[in-house]
């Protein structure tokens, strides 16, 4: 809340300089270099002699550019890939990287704004519901919500947008996770695993927009993302939706989708948590896109099972990463 109860002396111009000393500090520090004192309420009053550092625009490009390309470098070969940053994807990797921060995650989003449809609980509305015992999960990562009490099933956060931020807020500051957003993934990387089927080795990758225009540009060819495990969870079917459950029927590694039913919620929840699940050798897939899988209920706006199925998502990984690592070791490829 912003305090206007300031002192009645005036600033430069004779304005009453207005502090935000309602606000807490943050805590945060640089993660390299040094450590400013300096404060917002240092500002006030004091804006006819503000000034910015000096800077030349080669440095911002520069700033940005170093450390995109540092990141491709060092995530081309990664532990776990994530494909799709929805609420099911956000919530795996904050799991992997709160369990694990010896694993370099990387998540592919090809949308620009990561989230999926969880900025909006429904139909535009803003409130998220969560049927219990999804609490569970808004407890550990700090979201606030509305409870009835005892007897009602289901709980209210007051804005999709708060949870989807905090989520992404922490997944984002593990020093282990690299967000690669308005990025697609156009293929999956494969493996013969000898019983005449396929391994899932890793993603291949491009810039979204770049994707869009194959149709009206010459070749434009892709890159690639190492990986032992891979989790997809691009959503039901759509432009990019159940992209990895589709190309897994394409190239032979599924049968055929099971096409998501239509909704009940009392079903659809329960079906995709407990089915998140590694598909193929390589490959989990969770939240809407197994319901594509398996031919599940579609659930619509209640959010549980996504985070919970990220949740699954997650102990899934772990449970089949040193395995899947040790088949890519025997690759001959130094890992």
């Amino acid at each position: 809340m912003i305090d206007f109860q300031e002192p009645a002396t005036a600033g430069q111009n004779g304005v009453l300089p207005v502090k935000l000393a309602g606000l807490p500090h943050s805590t945060a520090v640089p993660v390299k270099g040094s450590v400013s004192t300096a404060t917002v309420d240092d500002f006030a009053g004091n804006w006819s002699t503000f000034k910015f550092a000096p800077i030349r625009e080669s440095q911002v490009s520069r700033a940005m550019t170093r450390r995109y390309f540092a990141d491709l470098d060092h995530y081309a070969e990664s532990d776990i890939v994530i494909v799709g940053a929805g609420s099911c994807g956000l919530s795996a990797a904050y799991c992997l990287a709160k369990a694990r921060p010896d694993l370099k995650i990387a998540i592919i989003e090809a949308g620009v704004a990561p989230g999926g449809g969880a900025w909006l609980g429904g139909q535009l509305f803003s409130a998220m519901v969560m049927r219990k015992p999804a609490d569970a999960f808004l407890r550990e990562v700090g979201v606030a919500y509305e409870d009835d009490g005892p007897e009602s099933n289901f709980v209210v956060i007051k804005h999709a947008a708060l949870f989807t931020s905090t989520v992404l807020s922490k997944v984002l500051q593990f020093p282990n996770v690299k967000l690669f957003n308005a990025t697609t993934v156009e293929d999956l990387i494969t493996r013969s695993n000898g019983n005449g089927g396929i391994r899932i080795a890793g993603v291949v990758t491009n810039w979204t927009l770049v994707s869009m225009h194959h149709d009206d540009q010459s070749c434009m060819d892709p890159n690639t993302i190492n990986a032992p495990v891979i989790i997809s969870t691009t959503g039901h079917d759509g432009p990019f939706g159940a992209f990895s459950a589709k190309r897994l029927v394409s190239m032979g590694g599924l049968e055929a989708l099971g096409g998501m039913r239509g909704l009940d919620m009392n079903s659809a929840e329960d079906a995709i948590v407990k089915g998140t699940r590694e598909v193929s050798p390589g490959l989990i897939i969770g939240g809407m896109e197994l319901s594509e899988v398996d031919g599940a209920n579609r659930m619509g706006p209640t959010f549980g099972a996504m985070a919970l199925s990220g949740v699954k998502a997650a102990e899934e990984a772990l449970r089949i990463f040193d395995v899947r690592k040790q088949e890519c070791a025997e690759e001959g490829i130094a890992y």
